[in-house]
C-alpha cells in the first residue's frame, strides 16, 4: 500500500517564607487553586535514587508520606524570578524567567513500598525494570529566527499529551526522556493564531506549558530517568533544567545564572541507573556538543575525553549497558538541502573522542545499545561491523523532520568504518518501549508506537544487533 512521505517507514537492509512567594508577581505568577501541587514526580538519580520532586505554590513543602511515616522534604529553589539571559539567536526577544514556585524533594528511603506526597500516590521503581517508555523531543516550536511555529494549542500539531497519555497506557516501569523539553522559547509575532496567547521564554510558565502539564498522566506512571538536551543548555533552559529536573544538588555557580559559571552549568559527570542484576543505563550530559570533529587542543575536547572516560568505565560495572544521551552518535539526520535528500551522519564530535580511546568500534563490549533523541523521527539502526545499534526517539511532540530518503545514498555512514545492515525509521509521532524478555540473555523487545499506541515497527536486540520489521511490511 502506498502511504503518505509522513507517514512511510522505510526499511533498507545491507545499507518559601509566604513574602518570598507573594513576591513573585508579573509573568508567570500562578493563580491560587484547590491544589497547591503543580507537579509531583520521581526523578532517577546517580545509582538509581529515587528522589521525589514536588513542585507547588503553597509558601512551605509538603509532608512525604512512605510505608506510613511522614518525612519532611528540603527546598530545592525557592520562588523567583531570574534574568533571563538573551536568547542566542534573538537577543531582543527575552525576558526574565519567572519561578513563582517553590520545589521541594527528598530521597526515598531504600526498600519503600508506598509513597505519596500532598494525596498525590508516587510511582515507585520495581527492583528489575522490565518495561521501559524511550520519548523525547516533546516540546511545542515557538521558534521565530528560525520560522518553526507548531499550533501548540491544535492536538494533531502537537500531540505529546496524547502521546504521553498513550505511553502511560503501557504500563512503563521506568520512563527515559532523551531530552529537548522546552521549544516555546520566543513570543508569539502578531495575530499568529498557531500561538496566539501561548507562553513563552524559559520560566515556569513555559515549562509548565511546554512539559509538566501535558506529561501530568505519564510523570505520575513511572520513575523517569532525565536526559539534558541542546534545549536545556545554559543559554536556552538550563536554569529551569537545574532547577527543575536534574537529579544532582542544586548548587551556586552550576545553575545557568551567570554566562561566567556556563563550564560548570553545562557539563555534569555521567551516571548510571542498574535497571536489574546485569543491566544499567548510563546517562550523559551531551547538552552542549557540537556537530564537528574536536580537535585535541580545544578545550571541549578535554571536557568530553575525562566524561566519555568516566562514563565508559562505568560500563564495566554492569555486563550489559545503554548509553543514555540526547544526541544520536550513530544515527542519520536528514539533509533536505540536497535534491534528492541525503543525510547528515552522527554526531562527529562525541566521535572524534571516542575513537581516540576506543578505535572504530567507538564503544567496550559491555555497550548492547544507545538511545537518543535530538533528530525528530524514530530510527533503528545496526552494523555488521561491530558497533552498538543506536535507536532514536526524537518523535515525542516537536514539529518532525522530513523522512530519511529510502533507499539510503550509497555508502551512507553515520561514522567512519562503520557499515549499516539495516535501518528502520518513521517520520510519525509517537515513543518507543523496550521489553525485556525472559532467559538468560540480554534480549529486549523493542516496539515504536504511533501518538495513539498503534505499533509501526517491532524489533528484537539481542547481543550488540537490531533486527527490526515494520508491521507495514509484514
Amino acid at each position: 500500500m502506498t502511504m503518505p512521505m509522513h507517514d512511510r517507514i522505510v526499511r533498507t537492509i545491507n545499507a518559601i517564607p509566604v513574602a518570598l512567594l507573594a513576591a513573585c508577581t508579573g509573568p508567570g505568577a500562578i493563580e491560587p487553586s484547590g491544589d497547591p501541587v503543580r507537579a509531583s514526580f520521581v526523578v532517577l538519580g546517580e545509582g538509581g535514587s529515587s528522589i521525589v520532586r514536588v513542585i507547588t505554590t503553597d509558601p512551605a513543602c509538603p509532608s512525604l508520606d512512605v510505608d506510613g511515616q511522614r518525612l519532611v522534604m528540603t527546598i530545592r529553589t525557592v520562588p523567583e524570578t531570574l534574568p533571563q539571559r538573551p536568547t542566542r539567536s534573538l537577543p531582543a526577544d527575552s525576558k526574565p524567567s519567572a519561578f513563582p514556585v517553590l520545589v521541594c524533594e527528598r530521597v526515598l528511603p531504600a526498600g519503600a513500598a508506598r509513597a505519596s506526597v500532598g494525596g498525590h500516590t508516587l510511582p515507585l521503581l520495581r527492583r528489575d525494570a522490565r518495561r521501559i517508555v524511550v520519548i523525547g523531543d516533546t516540546g511545542c516550536a515557538m521558534q521565530n529566527s528560525e520560522h518553526a511555529i507548531q499550533a501548540c494549542n491544535d492536538a494533531a500539531a502537537w500531540p505529546f499529551a496524547r502521546i504521553a497519555a498513550a505511553a502511560a497506557a503501557k504500563k512503563p516501569d521506568l520512563v527515559i526522556h532523551v531530552g529537548d523539553y522546552l521549544y516555546r522559547e520566543n513570543a508569539c509575532l502578531g495575530d499568529d493564531v498557531r500561538c496566539r496567547g501561548s507562553p513563552w521564554g524559559y520560566g515556569w510558565d513555559a515549562w509548565n506549558a511546554d512539559f509538566f502539564a501535558p506529561a501530568h498522566e505519564l510523570l505520575a506512571a513511572a520513575p523517569w530517568v532525565f536526559v539534558r538536551g541542546n534545549h536545556e543548555s545554559c543559554g536556552r533552559a538550563g536554569q529551569g533544567w537545574w532547577r527543575l529536573l536534574d537529579p544532582r544538588p542544586l548548587l551556586n555557580g552550576r545553575d545557568c545564572n551567570d554566562p561566567v559559571n556556563d563550564l560548570r552549568g553545562d557539563y555534569s559527570d555521567p551516571y548510571v541507573v542498574p535497571l536489574s542484576a546485569d543491566t544499567q543505563l548510563v546517562v550523559f550530559d551531551s547538552s552542549s556538543v557540537g556537530v564537528a570533529p574536536l580537535p585535541t587542543d580545544n578545550p571541549v575536547y578535554a571536557i568530553y575525553a575525562a566524561q566519555l572516560r568516566r562514563a565508559l568505565d562505568l560500563t564495566h560495572g554492569a555486563a550489559h549497558n545503554f548509553f543514555v544521551d540526547h544526541h544520536p552518535i550513530l544515527g542519520f539526520a536528514t539533509d533536505s538541502s540536497r535534491h534528492p535528500a541525503g543525510v547528515y551522519p552522527g554526531n562527529a564530535a562525541l566521535q572524534s573522542v571516542l575513537a581516540a580511546s576506543q578505535g572504530p568500534l567507538l564503544f567496550p563490549s559491555e555497550v548492547d545499545a544507545l538511545l537518543s533523541g535530538h533528530n525528530h523521527l524514530f530510527e533503528a539502526v545496526s552494523f555488521a561491523t561491530g558497533q552498538p545499534p543506536q535507536f532514536v526517539s526524537g518523535n515525542g511532540g516537536t514539529w518532525l523532520d522530513e523522512p530519511l530518503p529510502y533507499p539510503l545514498p550509497p555508502n551512507a555512514t553515520p561514522a567512519r568504518d562503520a557499515v549499516v545492515a539495516t535501518i528502520v525509521s518513521a517520520a510519525r509521532f509517537g515513543f518507543l518501549t523496550f521489553q525485556r524478555d525472559a532467559g538468560p540473555a540480554a534480549s529486549w523487545r523493542v516496539e515504536a508506537w504511533d501518538r495513539d499506541g498503534r505499533l509501526m515497527t517491532r524489533c528484537a536486540l539481542v547481543e550488540r544487533r537490531a533486527t527490526c520489521v515494520p508491521e507495514e511490511l509484514q
